[in-house]
């Protein structure tokens, strides 16, 4: 539904809104959100330009393009949902950077005028405390009052993709990053720790991978850094899990595993913590390091935006007590 400047996107359903009246591109208006990746890209990353006012020329250019052409880019609909054809998916990553590039430039024009404003896009990989979501939020009301900030909860490479081909201004990220496209700025190191539900004593005898491979487990989709760890340990031994419970949230694999539904990676501060409180048990002495970093894209680091970005999650992360 219309909340005034955007369209707040729901993850659980369908969305309806006036896109077909209001925009200049005929793409696809009713949708379930996920139904495709194509399609959850497409309202992440247009919806700034469609809604928020003062963005005429660049939706008039990029519907421009789009009709000069002739080409159709979009289904007719069912009774549920339109589709992008073939053609609209192959213009999408085009149209992306277009309006990309577009937002920089008005940045830029912000910045020479001694303004920074605009829609920032932040993917968050983790819970809120952890990542410092609330003094971030309070250093950019505090310093950037035109700077409105949307946060998307992803997983580490949902994060990547969507930094790379424009659908997030930047995202916090695990791992370790190193492609020619994307620049991350490196927060801290954090260790996972394999943990099991308390009730479990009798199921794990002998304390071997074998054992606990045939164990089910919690993990993540197969694009997130959780997910390679997990296998990567599993590989040096031969093994794979058995039985898979999948969940994107760190929150909610905590508590499957806290209520017995199978064994699960716990960042290691909070392992310590829920193990002296007998929530859960701690299996060996396994700790499966990784980086948590804050990405954007490299041909957007002079971007006045992300530079003030860049520099607020420095600050913020700046040498301190760890959460």
């Amino acid at each position: 539904a219309d909340s005034g400047n955007t369209i707040q996107a729901s993850t659980s359903g369908c969305m309806t809104c006036a896109c077909r009246r209001a925009s200049p591109l005929p793409v696809a208006c009713t949708v379930p959100l996920r139904s495709t990746k194509v399609m959850e890209r497409l309202f992440v990353r247009f919806r700034p330009t469609w809604y928020v006012p003062g963005s005429p020329g660049v939706s008039s250019s990029a519907g421009w393009v789009v009709s000069s052409s002739g080409v159709a880019v979009r289904m007719s609909p069912s009774s549920t949902h339109q589709r992008l054809t073939a053609a609209g998916r192959r213009l999408l990553p085009l149209a992306e950077k277009v309006l990309s590039a577009a937002q920089a430039m008005r940045n830029e024009a912000r910045a020479i005028k001694g303004e920074i404003g605009g829609i920032v896009r932040v993917g968050t990989v983790s819970d809120p405390d952890f990542i410092r979501v609330a003094p971030f939020m309070s250093a950019t009301v505090r310093r950037y009052p035109l700077v409105e900030i949307e946060f998307h909860h992803v997983v580490t490479g949902e994060a990547f993709e969507m930094v790379r081909d424009g659908g997030l201004d930047a995202s916090f990220y695990y791992g370790e990053l190193a492609h020619s496209d994307v620049a991350s700025v490196t927060l801290r190191e954090v260790i996972f720790r394999v943990v099991v539900p308390s009730g479990w004593k009798d199921r794990l005898v002998k304390g071997s991978f074998e054992e606990l491979a045939a164990q089910p487990w919690v993990i993540p989709p197969p694009i997130s850094a959780h997910n390679e760890m997990i296998r990567g340990l599993f590989k040096r031994h031969g093994l794979k899990p058995s039985r898979v419970v999948e969940a994107d949230h760190e929150a909610v694999i905590s508590s499957l595993a806290i209520s017995g539904v199978g064994v699960a990676l716990m960042r290691e501060e909070k392992a310590l913590e829920r193990a002296r409180t007998g929530e859960i048990m701690l299996w060996g002495d396994v700790r499966l390091p990784t980086q948590l970093r804050f990405i954007y894209a490299k041909e957007r680091e002079e971007d006045p935006i992300i530079r003030a970005m860049v520099n607020l999650v420095r600050e913020v992360w700046s040498p301190g007590p760890t959460p």
